[in-house]
């Protein structure tokens, strides 16, 4: 497959990896595209698109429509080029189909393809794209990413920086790729908040933390002094607690109070 003269969905997700080389190569004819006709995950999530776009139709009760629809668009100084899998019929969203291992999630899901996800809203001028995903061969999640313009265009200066080196012929060597904050993001209508320098918020996540540590050390605790009880003794005791079994042979700590 020809890729050259344009940047498509997943050559965004490549550059905001920062695997620049190896694209820069195909881009500019060096080399060609991986070929993926063997790559039985690849083949196996082309399979399975048609069941997990029905799939999707079923559990959101939605018809889709303009399936494997090509958009082709200059944005800037970048041809792009982007094929969605399905949009749904009246209403400005696109869905995009994924089968992928049972090890994941899909927040993780979620962060590899924004990219795409982004682009493919940008050039189907959609208000968002679900990401209906296939975990495996028994878990099935789907999740809507409302298109961001702020992130958009942060994203769109990374690849135009890209595109440059191709024009240029010149080689992507030792890139730094900006990290593109999310959070503003809507996922299923919410957003994540960093809550570093909310002063209320840290204190009470500290006081959290501390208490599972010291919860943790305390059942451990209990759980090495209740072993060191012997079968035949009823109760063992010290200055600070003692340990009593009861008739039904539970053992029980309590505190002791000093005299």
């Amino acid at each position: 497959m020809n890729r050259k003269g344009f940047i498509g969905g997943s050559d965004c997700v490549k550059i905001m990896q920062g695997d620049w080389y190896d694209l820069w190569q195909v881009k500019t004819g060096r080399a060609e595209s991986e070929d993926l006709s063997d790559n039985i995950a690849v083949q196996l999530g082309v399979y399975t698109e048609d069941f997990n776009l029905k799939w999707f139709e079923k559990q959101h009760e939605v018809v889709l429509a303009g399936h494997q629809k090509e958009f082709i668009e200059k944005i800037g100084s970048v041809m792009a080029k982007g094929t969605i899998d399905a949009g749904i019929r009246g209403h400005r969203t696109i869905v995009e189909a994924k089968h992928t291992n049972a090890f994941t999630n899909m927040d993780e899901q979620i962060a590899r393809y924004m990219p795409q996800i982004q682009l493919y809203c940008r050039l189907a001028n959609c208000e968002g794209a679900y990401l209906s995903v296939i975990f495996g061969n028994g878990k099935w999640e789907s999740a809507h990413v409302s298109y961001d313009e702020d992130y958009f265009n942060s994203m769109w200066a990374v690849v135009s920086d890209f595109w440059g080196y191709v024009i240029r012929d010149e080689e992507p060597i030792g890139v730094d790729v900006p990290t593109i904050n999310t959070n503003s993001i809507e996922i299923d209508d919410m957003v994540t908040r960093d809550a570093s320098l909310d002063n209320q918020f840290v204190d009470a996540a500290v006081t959290y933390v501390n208490g599972l540590e010291q919860n943790r050390t305390f059942e451990n605790a209990k759980k090495d002094l209740k072993n060191m009880v012997a079968d035949n003794e009823r109760e063992v005791y010290c200055d600070y607690l003692t340990i009593k079994r009861d008739k039904r042979g539970a053992l029980r700590i309590n505190r002791r109070t000093k005299k």
